[in-house]
């Protein structure tokens, strides 16, 4: 049979220095006010929240979170569909470009134009990239606001009750 170890047993004090008030101020209730104050007499001023409100407060908090989500999510869906939209075009523009170079038969010529070209697509997809980080943007802020505006909203709810709970 195997022997059993013995536990030593950190929480006593006589196993744990650190749990003896003679080596901890913080539990030795002479230099500790809050070990020997009344916890009732402390907050006796005060009123628990009503539940109802404490639910109403958090079903708002859940609702503000679910429509900030939702309008991150639509923002999202809105840049991909634009990205889409953005591949379609260049890859169009790049079909049109080769069957435009391939229908020509001067490289000479073809050259030239492709320079024009790469130089309106360039413009082409700056633009398109500030449209997009824009959409981004845009999205972002709109469910930051709704967020901020719940944030206000449960201050001013706290600061209500704390107002009832002195009266």
């Amino acid at each position: 049979m195997a022997q059993q170890k013995s536990q030593t047993n950190y929480f006593d004090p006589k196993n744990n220095p650190f749990l003896d008030p003679k080596n901890n101020p913080f539990l030795d209730p002479s230099k500790n006010p809050f070990l020997s104050a009344d916890v009732s007499k402390m907050f006796g001023g005060y009123q628990a929240p009503e539940l109802k409100d404490l639910m109403d407060s958090q079903r708002k908090n859940f609702e503000a979170l679910a429509q900030a989500n939702k309008t991150a999510v639509e923002g999202f869906q809105a840049v991909f569909t634009r990205q889409g939209e953005i591949l379609k075009q260049i890859m169009d523009e790049a079909n049109a470009s080769l069957q435009a170079m391939n229908a020509s038969g001067k490289p000479d010529a073809a050259a030239a134009q492709n320079i024009d070209q790469i130089k309106d697509s360039l413009e082409q997809a700056v633009t398109n990239m500030r449209e997009l980080s824009e959409m981004v943007s845009k999205s972002q802020q709109e469910a930051f606001d709704i967020l901020n505006g719940r944030m206000t909203e449960q201050l001013d709810e706290i600061k209500k009750q704390m107002d009832a709970a002195k009266k």
